[in-house]
């Protein structure tokens, strides 16, 4: 014979308080995230928008850039922020996707994501040192190089060559952010690691140099693969 405790109401305040120790501890996970970027990584982040259906949580109708672009006037966490220090600031946007701001500690290098697990495998093998690498669900992967990376990316492929190529591949500099894991992208997905970051590696990624020449070869070849 079933029973119930305290009724009906009694089962609707357990399975409420369920869900409030769920949103809870979800808070709590993305503060951890956000303090292991900014305290471990020396990266900044920024509350981002989150989309649905297309339609973009900043309520702008033709956003640009649905769920992958930061909160209006949402402040920056500085790097090497703690715990509560991050706890303070992200819990006034519950639930924001993780934005890094692109140009301080790093600059970025788009690439097609297959091109990219490629390339990943190259250097790897040839032992180069190597930055963080991310996946996004549009099928990019992002190279974490150093700062001012893109503002020599021209200059770089013409020394080697690659300068008159048709290459699907971009710099990405100061004045934009990318979505770090495991934060959803404009709605289609999480962006993921493809490489993690290390503490030899996340503070201080490698120069553009080390890994131009690989990506370009790699998605110059890869239409034709």
């Amino acid at each position: 014979m079933g029973f119930t405790i305290g009724g009906s109401r009694g089962i609707l305040d357990i399975r409420s308080g369920a869900r409030r120790r769920g949103r809870t501890a979800g808070r709590a996970s993305d503060c951890t995230s956000v303090a292991e970027f900014t305290g471990l990584w020396g990266w900044e982040a920024v509350p981002g928008t989150r989309a649905s259906a297309g339609a973009c949580s900043c309520g702008k109708a033709g956003c640009p850039s649905p769920g992958a672009h930061p909160i209006d006037h949402a402040p920056t966490v500085p790097a090497g922020a703690t715990l509560d220090e991050v706890t303070e600031i992200w819990e006034q946007f519950p639930g924001a996707a993780v934005m890094l701001p692109v140009g301080s500690a790093f600059d970025i290098i788009d690439v097609p994501e297959a091109a990219g697990r490629r390339a990943l495998v190259r250097l790897e093998r040839m032992g180069l040192p190597l930055g963080p690498v991310t996946a996004t669900p549009e099928g990019r992967a992002h190279f974490f190089v150093a700062p001012g990376s893109a503002a020599e990316l021209g200059s770089l492929l013409y020394r080697m060559g690659w300068d008159d190529a048709a290459l699907d591949l971009h710099a990405l500099g100061p004045g934009t952010h990318i979505t770090a894991p495991p934060s959803d992208r404009g709605g289609l997905g999480p962006v993921r690691w493809l490489r993690s970051p290390g503490l030899d590696s996340a503070p201080q990624p490698p120069q553009a140099r080390l890994v131009l020449g690989t990506l370009a070869y790699v998605a110059h070849r890869s239409p034709a693969v």
